[in-house]
């Protein structure tokens, strides 16, 4: 090894000084700037006055190199070059490194105010703990939906909606990305970012969740890995945030947990012992699908009831003041609202009696299920100036209804996600015998099986071909396509590095398909899902049907930390038996004296169901078929081919 010069050993030592920070940094030019001064006071002290003493020569070095005014006061050769280096050394070192050092200090001391890691000092406020796909549109259901907040604030006290998300990135862009946001725009101003991840105690911290009124984790984002998945990070952000209350004495917040995967259930509820609503995102769509594949058309009404979109909503209002009236009679005051039931508390369980008998009477505690436009249309207790007639829904199921039981259909199903064996184990909850599936996927098809294996043995009863084919090669696919099948599921792939890309690929699919079919007499449904909301403008509304996740997702989160119970209600709709959602012929009901929706209403309360709407037969200019919750007084004008939106019970 060489041996070391005296320049190295200072280089070495000024540069363990200066990356310090911004202290030692000041400190090292202080040092400079006094030992130039002390040699230019030095070089110049023999020029001076006979009476100067050395220390007033230092200082007018001093002076001359913080300040080039005093260029013009000198004299003599000797003072005048030594001045004018001194100034030249000052221009560098004191303005140039001084103010650099200071520039940058601030730069990355706003650098890190932008970051958001100082904890929020706010109580009652909402917390969205991570961003993902999901986080956009939570923004827009919680911001937009108007009537459940209103009775969230008023709970708390408050009057100023308050949201602190926690992103893994805080940057100009995702701020930007918000004030863009359809529903937000000038109240991003009530939105705060803040840095970190769930799985960190301090990110918890940051964000205040302990008191905060309502704590929401959404899952893990595309393309994370697979050995720590979203429902890990969930667990353990709840096992920080039990041991936080504890330590600190504070009640446990309500949290909506979003789980990936439905057997992980009760370890969660484990892991919180705190308020938990879970919304299992994989069972969720799962069902939804498979009720899309059973009553084709479904997907608009997800659309429609299950997003942020204007239209119609479910809403639960309180009864209180009108304990021991009829159904009947509070239908009757919400001429703007078709009423689906009630839910029942029973102790500490709750009962959702969707499509109940009008005839039933509303007791202390019970909370009225609407389908509204507005929540201020679904009040039990306005005083309405043009009451509905009067209607009864009987308690009878209809006996002429086909049970789904002995439905049959086969499903071609293309692509390849985590939800697949959740949707075919939803299917096999409707009969053994019901569907025969084939899989095509760039996935080994022994993985696929093993997959199923593992999930469920009830997965394992729903007959299944698996095929590993690209189905984006038209050979391959116009092969497939040879085989009659009555719905094929394009799936967005959550094997790729984004929702942008697996969507690009499902929709590419989907017209790949609908190219090959157009020459069809007899069309197949073609059901597209969606991982990316920006993607929902693509989707060609009148030829296809779409299920966008993350907005359904969403939407289901947001609606459930304002009241727990819509969970029930939605649980209810989209599981086999009981109340569900159906499309119906017309010839299935007396029509002859059916003009308006008033007079459908009383033909299917006869029936012992609820009318929700129509589902027509040609689109409409935007691509629209469903019509939910029309004006009561203004004539239907149906058309052939029409079908009527039915509420239901099935045994």
């Amino acid at each position: 090894m060489l041996p070391f010069t005296l320049v190295d050993r200072l280089r070495y030592i000024l540069e363990r000084q200066l990356i310090k920070g911004v202290h030692y940094q000041l400190l090292v030019v202080a040092l400079f700037i006094g030992l130039i001064s002390l040699i230019g006071g030095w070089l110049a002290w023999p020029s001076a006055a006979a009476d100067m003493p050395l220390a007033d020569s230092v200082w007018w070095a001093f002076l001359r190199l913080t300040d080039p005014g005093y260029l013009g006061d000198d004299v003599g050769t000797w003072r005048r070059v030594i001045s004018t280096v001194l100034t030249v050394v000052g221009y560098v070192l004191f303005m140039g490194t001084l103010v650099a050092i200071m520039t940058r200090w601030l730069i990355s001391k706003m650098g890190v105010l932008e970051q958001g890691l100082t904890p929020v000092t706010i109580s009652n406020h909402v917390v969205i703990l991570g961003w993902t796909n999901r986080t956009i549109p939570l923004v827009q259901e919680i911001m937009d939906t108007a009537g459940g907040i209103q009775r969230l604030l008023k709970s708390l006290d408050t009057r100023r909606l308050r949201l602190v998300i926690l992103s893994d990135i805080v940057n100009t862009e995702r701020s930007q990305e918000l004030r863009d946001t359809p529903g937000v725009g000038r109240r991003v101003k009530d939105i705060i970012l803040r840095s970190g991840t769930p799985l960190h105690p301090d990110a918890l911290h940051r964000v205040a969740c302990l008191q905060a009124a309502v704590v929401m984790i959404p899952g893990r984002s595309q393309g994370g890995s697979t050995l720590v998945t979203g429902d890990m990070e969930t667990i353990k952000a709840l096992l920080t945030l039990h041991a936080q209350g504890q330590h600190s004495g504070q009640p446990l917040p309500y949290v909506v947990a979003e789980i990936e995967d439905v057997r992980k259930l009760n370890v969660m509820r484990r892991a919180y012992p705190g308020p938990l609503e879970i919304i299992a995102s994989d069972a969720i769509v799962s069902r939804l699908m498979a009720q899309a594949i059973l009553h084709p058309g479904l997907p608009e009404f997800y659309g429609e009831v299950m997003s942020v979109h204007d239209g119609n909503e479910i809403y639960l209002r309180s009864s209180a003041g009108c304990e021991g009236q009829t159904l009947a009679a509070i239908a009757s005051r919400c001429p703007r609202a078709v009423l689906l039931g009630l839910v029942r508390r029973e102790g500490e369980r709750s009962i959702p009696m969707l499509n109940a008998p009008t005839s039933e009477r509303l007791r202390a505690g019970d909370s009225l299920v609407m389908l509204a436009r507005e929540y201020e249309d679904a009040d039990p207790i306005q005083v309405s100036e043009s009451l509905t007639r009067a209607w009864e829904r009987k308690e009878q199921i209809n006996s002429d209804l086909v049970a789904v039981n002995a439905i049959k259909k086969s499903v071609l199903i293309l692509g390849w996600n985590r939800r697949l064996p959740a949707l075919v184990h939803e299917l096999a909850t409707y009969g053994e015998q019901n569907f025969r599936l084939m899989m095509v996927s760039t996935l080994d098809a022994e993985a696929q099986r093993e997959e199923l294996v593992q999930y469920s043995e009830q997965a394992q009863r729903v007959p299944c071909n698996h095929l590993q084919a690209d189905f984006m090669a038209e050979t391959t696919l116009r092969k497939i396509l040879q085989t009659e099948w009555d719905s094929i599921l394009l799936v967005s792939s959550d094997r790729l590095d984004s929702g942008e890309e697996a969507d690009a690929r499902a929709m590419v699919g989907y017209m790949a398909v609908d190219e090959l079919l157009k020459e069809r007499r007899k069309r197949p449904q073609l059901l597209l899902e969606l991982s990316d909301p920006a993607n929902e403008e693509l989707v060609v509304r009148n030829r296809s049907e779409s299920i966008i996740s993350p907005m359904i997702l969403s939407h289901l989160m947001a609606q459930v930390a304002q009241r727990r119970e819509l969970g029930l209600v939605f649980e209810e709709l989209f599981t086999v038996g009981g109340a569900e959602i159906l499309y119906r012929d017309q010839s299935e009901y007396p029509m002859q004296s059916v003009n308006t929706f008033a007079d459908l209403e009383a033909v299917a309360g006869l029936q012992g169901e609820t009318a929700l709407g129509i589902y027509r037969n040609a689109p409409d200019g935007e691509g629209r078929r469903l019509q939910l919750n029309p004006p009561r007084d203004i004539p239907l004008k149906l058309q052939v081919g029409d079908e009527l939106v039915i509420l239901t019970t099935l045994p």
